[in-house]
C-alpha cells in the first residue's frame, strides 16, 4: 500500500542514470501484471539514448519531461497475441501501473505518458520506435531519480462512492 499512496507523477529528474538492475526490476514488475486469458500481449522498449528521448519529447505533445529523463519505457502490445479483442489495453495498462509502483519502491520517479487511444500520437510514436504494424504503443513511461517532491493526495470522496446501486 505504501507505493500506491506515495506514487505521484514525477516530471523532473536528477542528472543520474538508472541502474541496469533497477530497470530489470521495473520490467519484472511489468510482466507480473494480470492479463485477459493470460495472453500477456506486452512488449517493452527501453530507451536510454538522449537523442531518442529528446526526439520522443518532440513527437509527443505531452512528453517534454523526456528531455530531462535518463530513461523511458514504451509499453506496447502485439495485437497478434490477442485472445480477446481489445483487452490488450487493460493488460498493458496494468503493466504500466506496475512499473509506476515499482519505481516508487526503487526510489525512482515516473510518469505515465499516454499514447493510445490518440491514434495520430500512437502511430507517430510506434513508427519512431520502429514497431511492427501489428504492435500498438499504449504508453511511454518517463523514469528517473526525482528532482521534485510531491505530497500525498487524498482523492477519496463520498460523492464518488455508491452502495449497491448508483
Amino acid at each position: 500500500m505504501k507505493e500506491i499512496f506515495e506514487r505521484r507523477s514525477i516530471r523532473k529528474y536528477k542528472n543520474q542514470e538508472v541502474e541496469a538492475e533497477k530497470i530489470k526490476k521495473l520490467l519484472e514488475a511489468a510482466v507480473a501484471a494480470p492479463s485477459a486469458g493470460n495472453e500477456q500481449p506486452w512488449h517493452f522498449i527501453v530507451i536510454k539514448d538522449k537523442k531518442r528521448l529528446n526526439q520522443l519529447a518532440e513527437i509527443h505533445p505531452y512528453a517534454k519531461m523526456l528531455k530531462e529523463a535518463p530513461l523511458a519505457i514504451a509499453v506496447c502490445a502485439d495485437l497478434n497475441k490477442q485472445k480477446y479483442d481489445g483487452f490488450w489495453v487493460q493488460d498493458c495498462s496494468a503493466a504500466t501501473q506496475n512499473i509506476l509502483l515499482e519505481a516508487v519502491s526503487l526510489d525512482l520517479g515516473a510518469v505515465w505518458i499516454g499514447c493510445h487511444p490518440a491514434e495520430d500520437r500512437e502511430k507517430a510514436i510506434s513508427e519512431y520506435l520502429e514497431a511492427p504494424e501489428n504492435v500498438k504503443t499504449l504508453s511511454l513511461i518517463s523514469v528517473g531519480y526525482p528532482a521534485e517532491e510531491k505530497g500525498k493526495v487524498d482523492r477519496l470522496s463520498d460523492e464518488i462512492i455508491h452502495q449497491e446501486k448508483w
